[in-house]
């Protein structure tokens, strides 16, 4: 009996039907990634209305695909019975991006067993091939890796070259022309390297370099530097570049950055490993050429002689502070013994004042370090000494802003603008230091013996005492005097005001008071010491209006309607032989006084002279007060060591307990070295750079120069880079 099909359809496996009454379902298998499991499936049930089965399989490990990541994916397979949904399940699967495998053969052992092995020798086919071509691609690049970097150099030279050449211009008879800079020592090295290249090529000489007959801007900066001002010259030219034949800033720089931070960072002990630390580098500057180190290792190695030196000033000034590690050190004989080791106790004076052997040989004798007055000590002597070192610094900054206005021959800015400053510098600033060291060379002793009523009949010093049973003495003179007799009436040296000259004055009531209240001196060091304030005072308001005005009237009734520019200037760095050469390149520097280079305008220029002015005279003081950040970070320093050693040592060293000190010794080299060798370090670095910047170099530096870029082979490869 043969039975009918309950519906037609196809007949065999794959098509989506059955046989008579075969009930097999049709299948489709394969690979989905799992992020689109979910969308999947609700894809496939709304499409097929659910007349399908559809189940999921995790695989463990994620697969690579064509794009070489790795992804998570799925294992599905469909379990349907129509023609029409095998259609649909298709074009989903390929919307899908998913894989789909064959799996008719599942029923048919033999012809699978067969695929498999097939498939198993094309893949081992396909892996040797693949190694095989891996294995050459390697050996092709080991090969070609030794000449790659060589490739890259040629390739780096020649489109520099090109680069270059494209700036030329065309020229008559297909000739190129070309104008630059060049420096004047090497232009005989360039004709020689021309000639030596067309002779090589057996060309023609129709090569040449020629100096040009036209007015040339204002030429460009260059600097030969060292490896010790290298970095130095960096510093300048991070603040701006100098003017061509300006005074170089750098110069300088070198010498006076390195004290400045020694002044703020002075002590032996971290001074030392500065020191140390630089010398490592110095001693192993060859790391600095290796292509491997990191931008911020190769800008320590480029200032290895830069902290060398910082180093060496911070031990300097260690030695005059007697500081090491906040511990004074008793290097030669004390002039000051302690008859007892408790607080509120007087030293003995072993030496009389004025006795050479009362003088320490070197730096603070130290027993300020142990005395109840320290701090006001060592205040005083570096507040003074930071005020002294700027006013010195700031005046040297004002002498080469005359250099420059004589170089350039600019005797307007040298008499309108120099000579006020200048007076108004040493005028009131000056006097400031003047007036420090007068106060330092004074025995006031002597001076405050001279105003005092002790003396006897005899004239002796300190032989008679006012008190209760004795009312009266006798003062320097032989006057007598008793508890009710005013100073100025006990001084015999008559310099006038409340101390006539036996009181030492307060410095800055002395300064303040020269402006506030000219004319008179309350305590003055020195005879006609009012007449001497009352001239430098009127120099200094002098100085104003002659730095304000002189030079933009002076401009103003000599200008004249300006011609049409028309010059003979060459370059000035070509040759040296044509006068018009070096002073073209000094106008094209000295005429930017303000007025720039249009019409004249009077307004412009007197509103920019008010400007420096202004900028000149409030600048001076608060330049000045500026300084003091020397003392401030000075004693920050030396504070912060002393809190350090008295925390974290003595007090573990005052326990007895050896467990105790290895710990408080760790923690307090742990605290110096971040704290003090670290943080403190940059703070003084940067403190130091500003001083130079801003106080120092505002004085006579314009920065308004830019800098020679020679084509230069070597700083094209110096870019070059394998990665």
């Amino acid at each position: 009996m043969v039975e009918a099909p309950l519906m037609p359809g196809e007949r065999g496996g794959g098509g989506g039907g059955y046989q008579g009454d075969d009930m097999t379902f049709t299948n489709v298998a394969g690979v989905l990634p799992a992020a689109d499991k979910e969308q999947f499936e609700r894809m496939l049930f709304r499409s097929t209305r659910g007349n399908c089965y559809v189940r999921f399989a995790d695989i463990e490990e994620p697969l690579v695909d064509a794009t070489g990541q790795k992804v998570s994916k799925v294992v599905f397979m469909i379990f349907f019975k129509s023609t029409a949904i095998e259609a649909k399940i298709k074009r989903i699967c390929d919307a899908f991006s998913a894989h789909r495998f064959d799996l008719k053969k599942l029923d048919r052992p033999r012809e699978l067993q067969a695929q498999q092995d097939a498939n198993q020798r094309e893949l081992e086919d396909a892996k040797r091939i693949l190694d095989k071509n891996t294995e050459t691609r390697v050996r092709i690049c080991v090969d070609v890796a030794q000449y790659l970097e060589e490739w890259l150099w040629t390739v780096r030279r020649e489109k520099a070259t090109y680069h270059t050449l494209n700036l030329f211009r065309s020229d008559v008879g297909n000739f190129l022309r070309g104008q630059g800079w060049i420096l004047k020592d090497s232009l005989g090295k360039a004709r020689s390297a021309l000639d030596r290249a067309q002779a090589t090529l057996n060309l023609p000489p129709t090569s040449m370099i020629e100096r040009v007959m036209e007015v040339w801007p204002t030429p460009p900066t260059h600097f030969r530097t060292n490896k010790f001002t290298d970095a130095y010259q960096e510093f300048v030219n991070t603040y701006g570049i100098p003017r061509y034949r300006e005074i170089n800033p750098a110069l300088f720089t070198a010498a006076t950055f390195p004290f400045l931070f020694g002044v703020m960072y002075g002590d032996i002990g971290h001074g030392t490993c500065l020191t140390l630390a630089g010398l490592y580098l110095i001693l192993t500057e060859k790391n600095a050429d290796n292509r491997n180190l990191d931008e911020m290792m190769k800008g320590v190695y480029s200032a290895r002689y830069m902290l060398f030196m910082m180093g060496i000033y911070a031990v300097y000034c260690g030695f005059i502070y007697n500081d090491y590690f906040s511990i004074a050190l008793k290097l030669f004989p004390t002039n000051y013994e302690y008859e007892e080791h408790e607080a509120n106790v007087e030293a003995k004076v072993l030496h009389p004042y004025g006795d050479s052997s009362a003088v320490y040989p070197f730096g603070v004798d130290p027993a300020w370090h142990i005395s109840d007055n320290e701090l006001l000590f060592f205040n005083s002597m570096k507040m003074k000494m930071s005020v002294v070192l700027g006013i010195i610094q700031m005046t040297l900054g004002l002498f080469l802003r005359g250099l420059n206005s004589l170089y350039f021959h600019s005797y307007l800015d040298f008499f309108c603008e120099f000579l006020p400053m200048i007076l108004f510098d040493i005028g009131f600033f000056g006097y400031m230091v003047i007036l420090i060291f007068i106060k330092w060379s004074i025995n006031w002793d002597e001076r405050m013996q001279k105003g005092s009523c002790n003396y006897d009949a005899n004239g002796t010093p300190a032989a008679c005492q006012l008190s209760d049973t004795q009312l009266t003495c006798y003062s320097y003179n032989g006057d007598v005097c008793d508890a009710d007799t005013e100073l100025v009436d006990l001084c015999p040296l008559d310099y006038g005001g409340t101390g006539d000259g036996c009181q030492p004055p307060n410095l800055i009531s002395t300064l303040i008071n020269i402006a506030l209240a000219p004319g008179s001196v309350d305590e003055p060091m020195y005879e006609g010491q009012v007449g001497v304030q009352t001239f430098l005072l009127l120099l200094a308001f002098f100085c104003v209006p002659w730095l304000l005005l002189i030079k933009p009237f002076y401009l103003k009734f000599t200008h004249k309607p300006a011609a049409p520019a028309h010059g003979g200037g060459t370059n000035p760095l070509l040759d040296g032989e044509d006068a018009a050469s070096d002073n073209s390149a000094t106008g094209a520097i000295t005429h930017d006084h303000g007025h720039g280079h249009g019409e004249f305008d009077f307004g412009e220029i007197f509103i920019h002279q008010a400007i420096e002015t202004i900028e000149f005279v409030l600048g001076m003081v608060s330049n000045t007060a500026s300084y003091l950040r020397l003392w401030a970070l000075s004693l920050a320093h030396s504070e912060l060591a002393t809190v350090f050693w008295e925390k974290a040592m003595v007090s573990m060293i005052n326990t007895g307990n050896p467990v105790m000190v290895y710990f408080g010794y760790a923690v307090f080299a742990c605290v110096s070295f971040a704290v003090l060798l670290c943080m403190d370090l940059l703070e003084c670095f940067l403190h130091a750079l500003r001083l130079h910047w801003v106080e120092f170099q505002s004085k006579f530096f314009k920065a308004d120069g830019y800098r020679f870029q020679p084509f230069d082979f070597k700083a094209v490869l110096a870019r070059a880079s394998l990665d």
